[in-house]
């Protein structure tokens, strides 16, 4: 197990080309907690969460993910971490759902029950459904299952749960609650205000690829009576009158 946060950015600079996707990025993610990133479309949310799963090299600064560096060290923390993407990518569109997670379990040492899994988000009667014929909700929740299936110590949701029903919003809301009672740090992007209120510990706010502020939803508020959206569009100018 690794001593100290669960993940460091220092610095971290990413560009594309001429294009400066992330620059000076500095945030902290304590173990065991839930972790918001938040930002406008383009902000360079999915920049850094990339970064931090290995899938993107920082330019300069650094990296740290349960003490290791995700690109130098991916071998050694890919069995910690699980990784949720946007829109369920990354799942092959001709398995049929529960034959991709079972085969995906037996990449894992310890995996959760797979049959469990798939009752507990809600697959089980889309068990024998092929991928690419999975409305987007479906896909999102089995792309959850497949982040969670090996026991992650930390992971990163990319919009977990947009295109959900609110009953499947509810039910992600409370696996990732028990994760975080079970000691697993969560990093997740949304742009579901009442979804960071509901879950999260810290809130990173990010645009144009800068950090503008860092907090609880309730620090950041400040007690005023503003909700956490008024506060978004105010730090990020998207709150003013044209």
């Amino acid at each position: 197990m690794s001593v100290g946060p669960a993940v460091e950015v220092k610095s971290l600079t990413k560009r594309y080309g001429s294009t400066t996707a992330v620059e000076g990025l500095n945030f902290v993610v304590d173990a065991g907690t839930i972790t918001a990133l938040l930002g406008p479309n383009g902000a360079g949310k999915t920049t850094t969460v990339e970064c931090c799963e290995g899938y993107r090299r920082a330019d300069s600064g650094s990296v740290r993910v349960l003490g290791l560096d995700p690109v130098r060290d991916g071998t050694a923390l890919r069995p910690r971490v699980g990784v949720m993407l946007q829109e369920g990518a990354g799942l092959h569109p001709g398995a049929r759902a529960r034959e991709l997670l079972v085969h995906l379990a037996t990449l894992h040492t310890h995996p959760l029950d797979v049959d469990a899994l798939t009752e507990r988000l809600d697959l089980a009667t889309s068990a024998t459904t092929p991928v690419r014929r999975l409305s987007g909700g479906l896909r999102q929740r089995l792309a959850l299952a497949a982040a969670l299936l090996g026991r992650p110590e930390v992971v990163f949701l990319d919009e977990p749960t947009a295109g959900l029903d609110p009953a499947a919003r509810r039910e992600s809301w409370r696996v990732m609650e028990d994760l975080r009672a079970d000691g697993v740090t969560v990093v997740l992007t949304t742009h579901l205000m009442d979804e960071v209120e509901h879950l999260a510990d810290h809130v990173v706010i990010i645009d144009s690829g800068h950090l503008v502020a860092q907090g609880s939803p309730s620090t950041l508020t400040g007690g005023s009576g503003r909700s956490l959206e008024d506060v978004f569009l105010e730090l990020t100018g998207r709150g003013r009158r044209p």
